[in-house]
């Protein structure tokens, strides 16, 4: 085991020792332990939430809480140094461009957070924004406008679509971030938040809005997919899910005409649906 590994196996029972400490423990040795944490997860080798290998994932709450213990401690300052046009929480400052490696980071108002990792031959479109504990895996695009929120999980090759939010979890430690497994597209508009998981070559069709607490209708297999006993709701491997309606049967409600948005899974991904969602090559 190497020095660094060493560093960041030992880095729970680290931070759990500073929750449990007596008295304040100091912001230098907060700052020391956090910095370590902050590294891990930009290089990787730490992070939010694991896949298994049975198909699940594993969500790490000691990460979340080193990263609160980080906001308690860190002052806030005026950044950058030389010029300073913001303030924000010392240890949280946007990452270098040096610090990112093969990542296209197009002009525009876009910001990469401290403790969030991005991947080799990642596309950034302005305005977007990655924040703090985030992972994206490699060849991933995040378009125009987009958010890939706090812990979230994004995988290898997935597009995030101009507008896209991916929401972030950090309170409670313990609750599970957005995952968005490899090859899935996420279309315009779309929103995933707390709780949401969409398993590999899925498609979010635009303007679909996922929580844990959505069913989503699956025409195909005549069933309402909703949150498992983890509390986590899973869209299945290459799902195509579109934005539909359901009526309301109250009285009233059905009297005044009114229904309520549905999120609908009208088919698996097919030859058409991975040319309409293929990355260009050449875009890159």
């Amino acid at each position: 085991m190497t020095a660094s590994e060493r560093r960041y196996r030992e880095l729970p029972q680290r931070i759990e020792s500073l929750i449990r400490a007596e008295g304040e423990p100091g912001k230098e040795t907060v700052s020391s332990v956090v910095e370590i944490l902050l590294e891990g997860l930009e290089s990787g080798a730490v992070r939010a939430a694991t896949p298994c290998h049975d198909g699940t994932w594993q969500v790490h709450p000691w990460v979340k809480t080193g990263i609160l213990l980080g906001f308690k401690y860190a002052a806030i300052q005026p950044w950058p140094p030389q010029a300073p046009r913001f303030r924000d929480k010392d240890l949280y400052f946007p990452r270098e461009l040096s610090s990112l490696d093969d990542v296209r980071l197009v002009p525009g108002g876009s910001a990469i957070r401290r403790g969030a990792h991005v991947g080799r031959s990642v596309v950034l479109m302005p305005p977007c924004y990655v924040n703090v504990g985030a992972y994206v895996g490699s060849s991933a695009m995040i378009d125009s406008h987009a958010l890939v929120g706090s812990c979230a999980q994004i995988g290898e090759g997935v597009h995030l679509s101009a507008g896209v939010q991916v929401g972030g979890v950090l309170e409670p430690p313990g609750a599970s971030p957005v995952v968005v497994e490899d090859g899935a597209f996420i279309g315009a508009l779309s929103g995933l938040f707390e709780g949401v998981r969409v398993c590999k070559e899925a498609v979010i069709g635009a303007g679909v809005i996922l929580t844990a607490s959505t069913p989503v209708f699956d025409l195909g297999e005549n069933r309402v997919i909703r949150r498992g006993v983890d509390g986590v709701l899973t869209i299945p491997e290459r799902a195509v899910v579109i934005a539909g309606s359901r009526s309301i049967a109250d009285g009233w409600a059905k009297g005044q005409g009114l229904s309520l948005s549905a999120a609908v899974i009208v088919k698996r991904r097919d030859e058409g649906t991975d040319a309409r969602a293929a990355l260009e090559s050449t875009l890159r």
